[in-house]
């Protein structure tokens, strides 16, 4: 498919946070003006997208979607996905991009059961309606790759397993702030009130993240020297993580997940 968002059609069947962000984010990009079509379900979504977006519409249904679109979005649960896929009817052209979380192409084109011209899978996150994030992409995939490079930044990968190996890392998400909620919690145990515990941690780790930012090919090694100073309290500090588990019971929940995504 020629990567021209003046000649294209872009679909989403399925309209919950993930398509909003993706949606939002476009918005903010040169695809700004290309047109848009979102399944009626999900609608209070769907008639904000529009509301908020003049290249937005709204199909009569999943299959009007199809009907009406060159890139289709698969963004539905995957408790519904076979359901909701084997009930319509693709077009050998069609470019197909799904989100469906833990269900592998073989079983996706088992579904659609019919030719298409492409089919990856991607993880965007919510992210990317602020342009901001990774998203993750299997097989590689030209228009995969110019579409969320422009809603922040694609890591395109030639292999399943490094796929669900980053399908894995991004179910940090909840990880991350439960650390954040801990620590505040531990701070308004010791005195401190909440509303100030929350708004340094907040831009404590806003300047971490910068900090990554800033250095893309240094190693979080690196990064850990760079921010601890030899028998130092950052250094106690992740080293009482280590010792007291924090770091085997992360691996661990990692494993249990990676599990998860190749039953």
């Amino acid at each position: 498919m020629e990567i021209d968002p003046k000649r294209m059609t872009i679909g989403f069947v399925g309209t919950g946070t993930i398509t909003e962000a993706v949606v939002t984010g476009l918005g903010k990009t040169a695809f700004c003006d290309t047109p848009i079509v979102l399944s009626p379900r999900g609608a209070s979504v769907a008639g904000r997208l529009a509301a908020a977006n003049r290249n937005v519409s709204i199909a009569l249904g999943n299959q009007d979607v199809l009907d009406r679109s060159d890139l289709v979005f698969m963004a539905v649960r995957p408790q519904i996905a076979e359901e909701v896929i084997r009930s319509l009817r693709f077009r050998p052209d069609h470019h197909v991009i799904s989100f469906v979380a833990a269900t592998p192409i073989d079983q996706l084109l088992a579904w659609i059961d019919q030719p298409v011209h492409h089919l990856s899978l991607a993880i965007p996150l919510p992210f990317v309606a602020d342009l901001q994030g990774a998203t993750a992409i299997y097989p590689p995939d030209e228009v995969s790759h110019t579409l969320f490079s422009a809603l922040g930044t694609a890591i395109q990968v030639e292999d399943k397993q490094e796929f669900e190996l980053l399908a894995v890392a991004s179910c940090l998400m909840a990880t991350y702030f439960g650390i954040l909620d801990a620590t505040s919690s531990w701070l308004q145990s010791q005195g401190l009130s909440r509303p100030a515990g929350d708004a340094y941690l907040r831009q404590l780790f806003s300047g971490l993240a910068h900090a990554a930012r800033l250095k893309p090919v240094a190693s979080f090694d690196e990064l850990i020297g760079e921010h601890s100073t030899k028998g130092g309290l950052n250094e106690q500090v992740l080293e009482d993580f280590r010792e007291f588990g924090g770091t085997a019971a992360l691996q661990k929940a990692l494993d249990r997940i990676l599990a998860r995504i190749r039953l």
